[in-house]
């Protein structure tokens, strides 16, 4: 009768809590009119899961956490968005601001030094992409690869500040971007009710982990917030940040307060270090100072570099510095045979962040700064910037002896060799270095590349050191292994099957992560989309990788990539592989056959100076539009562009036959 009495309360108890949030979200959402301050909310929200997730029997039909549905999920659906998502450039003084200025005048032909900026903190928390349908939230997905990014929909019903309906004239379609994050203060509290085994580094990690909750109510109990600083898709045609921000203000979705608008770099710099000195008073965790252009006009003009928008950069703050010991030095060998000497530390706590590990960048520096083991050395953190260390503050080692460059690699005792060009010690081995064989296959399988769930470094190491895994294209037989894999410690039947789904799940695989998934050197991601673009198929790639001409035809394409792409496949093996691959992967370009333009599928070359576009534009809008820019006029050329004082190469297509239009022409056919 007791425990039936208790019952009832409970039950009598969420009733209440579940009348008092319904009634408080209307009143915040569709009267503008709110009751309670943001904490007392808080306090009713948490209260409510509680005693939900303690008593799941009671949980009422019309619980605050109904829209949720199941608590539990087995794993996070994927959401592809309905337009990319993008990271900034970094800049780190005024000079690369600039610079920035610099680009973004020269890129749109503008000498005027006109352009307005909206200039805000940049909030140290997790990308979030909201997507709206006739005012209706339909989705939430983090950033992810920039393309797809994870459903977390049922995990942000809470927020306070992420509304379930747009209020008064809204777009039927906008793709609402920014920051989820947790405050300073609500990380301390998060951190007092976990164990010490459980608790966050930083207010960042504490934001990311409790929305990527698979248990949807611990999401729902944590204090998460979320700010607006960006838009993707929309169906209304914004013609400013400013006029934009209005809307998200009306909408009852905050921004950030400190944002102010710019016009030149030292009112840039006076914003940044304003910013900077309030930084402490910010309830948040900020790590620099976001710069983009309100006039979206212009953004679409100067649109991206691989993944980076030309129109906005973040200026960061400086880095964070501690004291400790270098306890020891160790030597690594990276996927592309560099030799790096890090240090390791007796731990210290840099901006929240525990660090044990510092790179020494390369032995001339070790050398250069006299560090030893157990010197005490100033250790500096810079975002995501692998810590490393800056110099010896107090000498404490008895040996005398020097760090000295290694003559053998220390994993696979070859020769190492110092190209004349850079800093950095290799191993001469590239083929044949356990630990540049085991890195390359841990890059393949990576999030960038392959993205292979549940394929991490250390099954990487597992499977190699078991000679199940040789090569790259090994992966896709390890069903032969399978009496083997389900043997060993932490595998089963599940584990194995849930493997082999998502290897099968990897084998759709674009051109330009396949071509970055090989780890060639100095082919990151914007030269893996330039020769995807390029080639446009795996078997061009293949036919024509090695056709030095060809590579030295690419726009974009520097001497060094060329260089690499070349001494990549001199070796046969690695040709012999990319085959391989292509045999079991279903490699795909995106075709631009949804373009009508005039230049779709074009080979164009642009001669002479342009007046009312900059030759980078032009060639950015010939690019958007399908078309393909080389630098020299061939028998492969379809149209020369030119303009003012055009040089050789009129006469060379008019030699051959290549069709000449004029800047006129040009624009006008873009326009078509």
């Amino acid at each position: 009768m007791k425990k039936k009495n208790q019952y009832n309360q409970i039950k009598q108890k969420l009733k209440e809590l579940s009348k008092e949030i319904i009634k408080h979200n209307h009143h915040y959402h569709n009267l503008d009119k709110p009751l309670i301050t943001d904490s007392e909310y808080d306090k009713l929200v948490i209260e409510n899961n509680k005693l939900e997730k303690k008593y799941p029997n009671l949980k009422l039909k019309n619980s605050p956490n109904k829209i949720v549905g199941s608590a539990i999920k087995s794993k996070f659906e994927k959401i592809k968005h309905e337009s990319q998502m993008f990271s900034l450039n970094n800049a780190f003084n005024r000079n690369d601001i600039l610079d920035f200025l610099k680009r973004i005048n020269k890129f749109l032909n503008n000498s005027k030094n006109n352009i307005k900026f909206l200039c805000e903190p940049k909030i140290d928390g997790l990308s979030l992409n909201l997507l709206y349908k006739n005012g209706i939230l339909v989705s939430a997905a983090t950033r992810g690869d920039g393309l797809i990014g994870e459903n977390v929909t049922k995990n942000i019903v809470n927020i306070k500040d992420i509304p379930q309906k747009l209020k008064d004239i809204f777009p039927k379609l906008i793709e609402i971007r920014g920051e989820v994050f947790i405050n300073k203060d609500d990380f301390k509290n998060i951190n007092l009710i976990l164990k010490e085994k459980e608790q966050f580094a930083n207010p960042r990690n504490a934001a990311a982990g409790s929305l990527r909750q698979l248990d949807t109510s611990i999401s729902h109990s944590r204090p998460l917030r979320f700010i607006a600083h960006g838009i993707g898709i929309c169906s209304t045609n914004y013609e400013t940040f400013e006029r934009y921000y209005k809307d998200l203000k009306r909408w009852k979705i905050p921004i950030n307060k400190e944002h102010k608008f710019c016009s030149s770099v030292d009112e840039i710099i006076n914003q940044f270090n304003k910013i900077n000195d309030q930084r402490s008073d910010i309830s948040f965790d900020i790590d620099g100072l976001v710069i983009k252009i309100d006039d979206l006009k212009l953004q679409k003009r100067l649109g991206y570099v691989g993944k980076n928008p030309r129109w906005a950069i973040a200026l960061k703050f400086s880095s964070e510095k501690a004291n400790t010991i270098i306890q020891s030095i160790d030597l690594q060998v990276g996927r592309t045979g560099a030799i790096t000497p890090v240090a390791r530390l007796k731990p210290i706590n840099i901006g929240g962040v525990i660090v044990s590990n510092a790179s020494l960048h390369n032995f001339d520096e070790i050398n250069k700064k006299n560090i030893n083991i157990k010197d005490v050395v100033e250790v500096e953190r810079a975002g995501d910037v692998i810590p490393y260390v800056t110099k010896v503050v107090r000498k404490n080692s008895l040996s005398k002896n020097k760090i000295l460059a290694p003559k053998i690699c220390p994993v696979c005792k070859s020769k190492t060799v110092k190209e004349i060009d850079e800093a950095v010690l290799r191993c001469s081995n590239r083929y044949g270095c356990y630990s540049q064989k085991i890195g390359q296959i841990i890059h393949f399988i990576s999030k960038k590349s392959l993205n292979i769930e549940g394929f991490g470094d250390r099954q990487a190491k597992q499977f190699f050191d078991l000679k199940f895994i040789k090569k790259c294209e090994d992966i896709f037989n390890l069903h032969k292994f399978k009496n083997q894999i389900i043997g060993l410690e932490g595998w089963g039947d599940l584990s194995f099957a849930n493997l082999l789904k998502s290897i099968e799940k990897s084998k759709n695989i674009s051109l330009e992560k396949f071509i970055y998934s090989l780890g060639i050197r100095f082919i990151g991601e914007i030269n893996s989309e330039i020769l995807a673009n390029d080639f446009q198929n795996i078997n061009n790639f293949i036919q024509f990788i090695n056709d030095k001409d060809r590579l030295e035809n690419i726009d974009g394409l520097g001497p060094k990539a060329i260089s690499s792409l070349l001494e990549y496949f001199e070796n046969r093996e690695n040709l012999e592989t990319i085959k391989q691959l292509n045999k079991v992967l279903r490699i795909y370009y995106k075709t631009r056959k949804d373009l009508n333009n005039f230049f779709n599928g074009k080979n164009l070359v642009f001669s002479g100076t342009l007046s009312s576009l900059s030759r980078d534009e032009a060639k950015y809008l010939a690019k958007s539009n399908g078309a393909k820019i080389l630098s020299a006029v061939s028998k492969n050329t379809d149209f020369l562009i030119i303009g003012e004082k055009a040089g050789s190469k009129v006469e060379k297509a008019k030699n051959i036959g290549v069709e000449i239009l004029n800047e006129k022409d040009f624009i006008s056919k873009i326009n078509q």
